[in-house]
């Protein structure tokens, strides 16, 4: 309870620290004029909030911290690339700049922007194999290897105890209440019998879940990277719930679709809805997830713009909207906290829901 609450505490009071030194510093901005009256130069420079918004929810071959007047505060990150003349492995920083190392460099055209590319014979840029370790994927590291240390020091607890005469302290008392409801409440109440081989699976995707969507929040590193925003990552969590749900159910669930029992007439008509309805479940939970958290962000940091955008408006409106833009922001912040936790239940239960209703058991129904 200590550690994870701590957590969350410690990255809400510095969202609040960052968003009001941003007001401070934006408002003052706005009110300084130049030796001759006028506003200043960088005042009037327009912000891209496209830019803004889509630099912090993509993916990218360094971690950004912070900007520190022209100079850009990041930590490059290993790309690892095989292009046509083989494999390559060094730090990002050296394609910074739009700069080419070793035949490669970041494209900057539409359909490869932020890609590592190189130019084929014909003069087209195409695509290496790219396994490098980008922002997401470190996050990815760093957010499992979090979630696999808490597991442990939950497990270290009850190896050394007695739970059924000692109630869990630390780490245990947050994540054994937790547990117990999704076990109990949402896996065993939508599977039925049986449901104990399908508990490891499940409730490691609702933590995995949660505790990447809780880093996302916190805006410096080792937090802040869109992780579950990424479609990518809610494919392969989709992936594994449709593999779990279709190859470890019984032969009544493929009856009923190939076969259902229908007039005969109806039965094509059936066959391609509920072929159909297996590959919809899977891709509803990659988009509900991966929509929903992006959506967050966006909106977040569409909040946090406000101030940048209205800053060159005068000190009385660029104050005015930093002042409502903070205090918004810190509710939306909040309402986020509550967010990573619906998020990594609603999936966690729909995919229960989905394995229970594979789990067809024919003498029940005529019961």
């Amino acid at each position: 309870m200590i550690r994870i609450g701590g957590t969350m505490k410690f990255g809400f009071g510095n969202i609040i620290l960052s968003l009001a030194l941003a007001a401070a510093s934006v408002t003052a901005y706005a009110a300084e004029p130049a030796a001759d009256g006028t506003v200043t130069e960088a005042a009037d420079e327009e912000v891209d909030v496209q830019e803004i918004i889509f630099g912090h929810i993509g993916d990218s071959y360094e971690w950004h911290i912070t900007d520190v007047g022209d100079r850009r505060i990041s930590i490059p990150l290993p790309v690892i690339v095989r292009s046509s003349t083989g494999w390559h492995c060094f730090l990002s920083s050296k394609l910074e700049d739009g700069a080419e190392y070793e035949g490669l460099y970041i494209s900057s055209s539409e359909a490869n922007e932020g890609k590592i590319v190189e130019r084929n014979a014909a003069g087209e840029e195409v695509r290496p194999f790219d396994i490098s370790i980008t922002k997401n994927v470190l996050a990815l590291m760093i957010n499992s290897l979090i979630l696999v240390v808490l597991i442990l020091c939950c497990s270290r607890w009850y190896r050394k105890h007695d739970a059924l005469s000692e109630a869990p302290r630390g780490v245990a008392a947050l994540f054994e209440p937790v547990i117990a409801m999704i076990n109990d409440d949402v896996i065993k109440d939508a599977i039925g019998p049986g449901y104990a081989k399908y508990s490891p699976y499940l409730l490691t995707v609702f933590f995995f879940i949660l505790i990447n969507n809780l880093m996302g929040i916190i805006p410096f590193f080792p937090g802040g990277a869109n992780v579950t925003g990424n479609i990518t990552i809610t494919f392969v969590l989709a992936v594994g719930t449709f593999i779990l749900t279709n190859f470890t159910t019984n032969r009544h669930y493929w009856k009923d679709i190939f076969w259902p029992d229908v007039p005969l007439w109806l039965k094509p008509i059936l066959i391609i809805i509920e072929i159909f309805g297996v590959f919809t479940k899977p891709f509803a939970l990659m988009v509900r997830l991966f929509a929903n958290i992006m959506a967050g962000h966006s909106l977040i940091l569409c909040i946090v713009a406000m101030i940048f955008i209205t800053a060159k408006l005068g000190a009385a409106i660029g104050g005015t909207m930093t002042v409502v833009s903070v205090v918004f922001g810190i509710f939306m912040d909040c309402l986020e906290l509550l967010v990573a936790f619906i998020q990594a239940y609603v999936f966690t239960m729909l995919s229960a829901v989905f394995i229970g209703l594979a789990r067809v058991h024919p003498e029940a129904e005529k019961h």
